[in-house]
């Protein structure tokens, strides 16, 4: 195939801001991404693991969730979690305002979708913060260097709630049904990877 007709293939990274399997995979993911062949670009898309929601979370998924992160804690090295976001909140069921965050921040610049992302993480997992609620996400957006005031009329404006209804559509029709993956196109065609939490190599022989 010539240059000049040749396409890029395109790696679809599935997500949500608040999965802690994509907090533990984190590290992997960067390091994948530092070592791409130059034809594969990499496109975001958020997953949504659960819809807006004002109840407090039960005491069962609380305790199922602790128990992920001490299992995420155990299998991916040097992965930290701060169990003080449990005693210091009211965890809710609720990431699309997270995800919508993402969307948000990524009008601002499309580098700012990737540090949206990880500010996310950082603020939940470590700094023990809640971004299920707003307040929590335009300090991140601010702490990234985004317009705070902007940021926050965007974040359930009309058009992110329309923009991430998108992203879950599209995420599902490729087969984005877990968080993470990673789904490549090619040639109109949609192969998931198997994932490696800890070795990117592994990720890039599928390649």
């Amino acid at each position: 195939m010539s240059q000049t007709t040749a396409k890029k293939r395109i790696l679809y990274y599935v997500h949500d801001p608040m999965c802690s399997w994509c907090y533990g995979f984190r590290k992997t993911w960067q390091q994948l991404q530092a070592q791409l062949p130059e034809d594969i670009e990499v496109r975001y898309i958020v997953g949504g693991l659960a819809p807006d929601s004002s109840d407090p979370m039960p005491q069962e998924m609380q305790n199922m969730l602790q128990a992920t992160w001490q299992r995420i804690t155990q299998s991916v090295p040097g992965t930290q979690f701060n169990f003080d976001f449990w005693t210091k909140n009211t965890p809710r069921r609720s990431t699309y305002p997270s995800c919508r965050a993402v969307l948000a921040a990524k009008q601002q610049g499309a580098s700012k979708e990737r540090a949206m992302t990880e500010g996310i993480q950082d603020a939940y997992y470590q700094q023990a913060l809640n971004p299920s609620d707003d307040d929590t996400l335009i300090k991140v957006a601010e702490s990234i260097g985004l317009d705070g005031q902007v940021f926050a009329e965007a974040l359930n404006s009309a058009e992110i709630q329309q923009a991430l209804q998108q992203e879950l559509q599209f995420a599902r029709s490729i087969g984005g049904d877990s968080f993470p993956s990673l789904i490549m196109e090619q040639d109109g065609e949609y192969h998931t990877l198997m994932l490696s939490y800890t070795d990117a190599n592994k990720l890039l022989a599928q390649l």
